[in-house]
């Protein structure tokens, strides 16, 4: 079964070639002066995917990744955390610079034309065109002719189909040890990383993985990337070991900096004084109960504070933000998606509530100062272990001196889909005060899920029906109980109309993913012939706006606008050419798409081939989502205890941990 939260097993990188790389590192060191005035002339280097042999297969591939059909495909492991010393000076960037908003305008119309024949001339689909100009930017055309290897800078190409297409225009002259080649696989390398969630990687975790691209002096070629500015290397020391004094790292400028700007944000955070303490938040948090109370305390004083806890303990964060409103504070909160915005309004009076996207963009919150900074003295960011080192760097760059930021979510869920674990690297530095909801999930759905949380797959009695299991044999069965139990099952049993019930799958491909179920329940739920780019009125959907940001809604009309969609209460036009990059029928979700969400009825499909993709979190994920009702249809036996108990989630190397440790005063830690 193709799973999208699945990672590939990473090769052993314990620094075979560290020791030569350190070697270096002082030529290194003058070089980077050189390396600045270079990317300064011509302005930041941006990274990008993968590439093409046959037309087909190339877009094929590049139509899968950015629609999220296919998983990305990474080789790397947890490097040891280590201090380093301090970061840059952070500097606040521009509302429209949040991710998604800095894509730029469409490319000229001749840079398209020329950029077409190009890829003609290379055996890649023409329709890649205005992809290729979009990444490339002006001139694109010449930059393909000199270095074929580029096309790995757009999203879904694979380094073979590179290869390709770098053979049909360069003939003999395109061989594996070409140092473009080189540069542009070590790019699209850390770029994967990213996409499995790492910000950094070791060096020799790099060199052996363009080893295994073929590559036939991969120590260079990390070398050549690092001189012409298309990677950065970082040093950082390790305390007490002297065999190995240092820790080589190399990454991506674009995650590099962002890790390094949030890191500063988040010192600024807690080295600043908050606006209006004193005895109107005593007052406010006596009025309180328990963690509530403890949580309203910590705001108080602190310029950052983390919270943590499941569903019931919202409530907490929501009677923070009703006191600090009480009290003539401009308070916003922040939710990772419309259904947990509109969740939160519900709790709240006053306070504002926002998604993450909409507030860093503009399109929602309480607007901006003169000086960039959102018009707020509290934000609390609400599902934070969603958070990427981006978004976060963001949200740490928009707040103004002397504000608060609450950082509230479930520890337990997936992590991000983009690079970083901000939520969790905070969690384990303890630079700030941390405060852990009493508030427990009622009923069998609470007691089975905390049980999860702590890796034990408990029985529970479920006197009203609240959790089901229906084992199944094969697939074919697991297809047909799924929507038996959407369709009458849960609606009449639990009272839960089909429309309010979500699946939950762990992968898009195979006989039980995503597309498979969501095939089936169309034509049980809202038969049709898919006159819309295959989708009709009444359908279920899932739209991507960018790939791993998921919108659940439903199909109003379509018209001559394209595709009319309603999504958390909101109405979005889909343009006929874009509906087939960005929606899917979304009767069936995966646990990454269903993240920050939850539905009254949630059945969790496990067929037998999923074994593999299971682990604790995707588990806690899943079952979470249920809000009365949870069905699981099992076809995996001891492989689901198994995952909960034994399968933690997969390791990503970050520097954010490192970066903390020399910013933050002795004092802070509580």
């Amino acid at each position: 079964m193709s799973t999208e939260d699945a990672e590939p097993k990473s090769p052993d990188a314990e620094g075979a070639h560290v020791s030569e790389a350190e070697a270096e590192l002082a030529a290194q060191r003058l070089e980077r002066e050189r390396i600045e005035r270079r990317k300064a002339e011509r302005g930041p280097i941006e990274a990008g995917a993968k590439l093409s042999g046959t037309a087909a297969d190339l877009l094929a591939a590049v139509r899968a990744v950015e629609s999220g059909e296919k998983p990305a495909a990474t080789v790397f492991q947890e490097a040891r955390p280590a201090r380093r010393r301090p970061a840059p000076e952070p500097v606040r960037r521009a509302p429209a610079e949040a991710r998604g908003e800095a894509q730029g305008g469409s490319p000229a119309a001749g840079t398209v034309e020329d950029v077409r024949e190009v890829l003609v001339q290379g055996g890649a689909p023409e329709g890649l065109a205005p992809g290729v100009a979009g990444t490339l930017g002006e001139g694109a055309a010449e930059v393909l002719r000199a270095d074929p290897w580029q096309l790995l800078r757009v999203t879904g190409v694979r380094p073979e189909q590179a290869d390709g297409f770098a053979r049909a225009l360069l003939g003999a002259e395109a061989g594996p040890g070409d140092e473009r080649r080189g540069r542009a696989v070590a790019v699209w390398l850390l770029e994967q990383a990213a996409l499995a969630g790492h910000t950094v990687l070791e060096m020799a975790a790099l060199a052996d993985a363009l080893g295994r691209q073929g590559v036939p002096e991969p120590e260079g070629a990390v070398q050549n990337a690092i001189a012409e500015g298309d990677v950065l290397v970082f040093q950082d020391g390790l305390e007490g070991d002297e065999e190995q004094p240092v820790r080589v790292l190399v990454g991506l400028e674009r995650f590099a900096m962002a890790e390094e700007s949030l890191a500063d944000g988040l010192a600024r955070l807690v080295n600043s004084v908050p606006k209006q303490e004193g005895e109107e938040w005593e007052r406010a948090a006596a009025a309180a109960e328990g963690s509530a109370a403890e949580l309203i305390r910590a705001a108080a004083g602190h310029g950052l504070v983390l919270h943590t806890g499941g569903q019931a303990s919202l409530a907490e964060p929501a009677a923070l933000l009703n006191a600090a409103h009480g009290l003539g504070l401009r308070v916003w909160a922040a939710a990772h998606g419309p259904m947990g915005r509109a969740r939160f309004a519900e709790l709240v009076e006053g306070p504002g509530v926002a998604t993450v996207t909409g507030l860093l963009s503009g399109a929602e919150g309480p607007g901006r100062d003169a000086d960039g900074a959102l018009d707020v003295d509290l934000l609390v960011v609400l599902d934070a272990p969603q958070l990427d080192v981006e978004a976060a760097a963001l949200v740490t760059e928009s707040l103004p001196d002397g504000a608060r930021l609450v950082l509230a979510g479930d520890p337990g869920v997936l992590w991000s889909i983009g690079p970083g674990r901000v939520f969790a690297d905070l969690l384990a530095a303890r630079i700030c005060p941390q405060i852990a909801s009493r508030r427990p999930d009622p009923g069998p759905l609470g007691e089975l899920v905390s049980g999860i949380g702590v890796g034990e797959l408990n029985q529970v009695a479920a006197p009203g029906k609240e959790v089901v299991i229906v084992p199944v044999r094969d697939a074919g069965e697991a297809v047909h109980r799924t929507v038996q139990l959407v369709a009458d099952s849960v609606p009449r049993a639990i009272g839960v109309p089909a429309e309010e019930t979500q699946v939950i799958t762990p992968g898009h491909g195979g006989a039980v993913g995503t597309r498979a179920l969501n095939a089936a329940l169309k034509e049980r739920l809202n038969p049709g012939p898919g006159r819309f780019g295959g989708f009709d009125p009444g359908d279920r959907v899932a739209y991507s706006s960018a790939p791993g940001h998921t919108l659940p809604g439903s199909v109003v009309r379509a018209d001559s606008e394209g595709l009319h969609l309603v999504c958390g209460g909101e109405e979005i036009v889909v343009p006929r050419e874009r509906v087939e990059r960005t929606l899917r029928h979304g009767w069936a979700l995966t646990a990454h798409q269903a993240v920050g969400c939850q539905w009254p009825a949630v059945v969790v499909v496990l067929p037998g081939d999923a074994a593999q993709a299971l682990s604790r979190p995707w588990v806690y994920t899943a079952f979470s989502r249920a809000g009365r009702h949870l069905s699981v249809v099992h076809g995996v036996e001891q492989a689901l205890p198994r995952a909960v108990a034994e399968v933690p989630a997969k390791p990503r190397t970050t520097r954010l941990p490192i970066l903390l440790a020399p910013q933050v005063p002795a004092g802070a830690e509580s």
